[in-house]
């Protein structure tokens, strides 16, 4: 079951990065922002620690 998970995972992930690769470039730069925006709203983790990727 976890490797059906993984693929599935996988999978949407290169949905994705085929989505944003077929943006205009104007439309990547404010994807980009977006997603810095969202990652400084939730912080740096504590030293010593790693970023959960969810």
């Amino acid at each position: 079951m976890v490797a059906q998970d993984e693929r599935v995972d996988e999978a949407e992930g290169l949905r994705l990065v085929r989505a944003f690769l077929s943006l205009p470039p104007d439309k990547r730069a404010e994807v980009i922002a977006f997603v810095e925006e969202l990652a400084r709203a939730r912080g740096r983790p504590e030293q010593g620690t790693e970023a959960s990727p969810r």
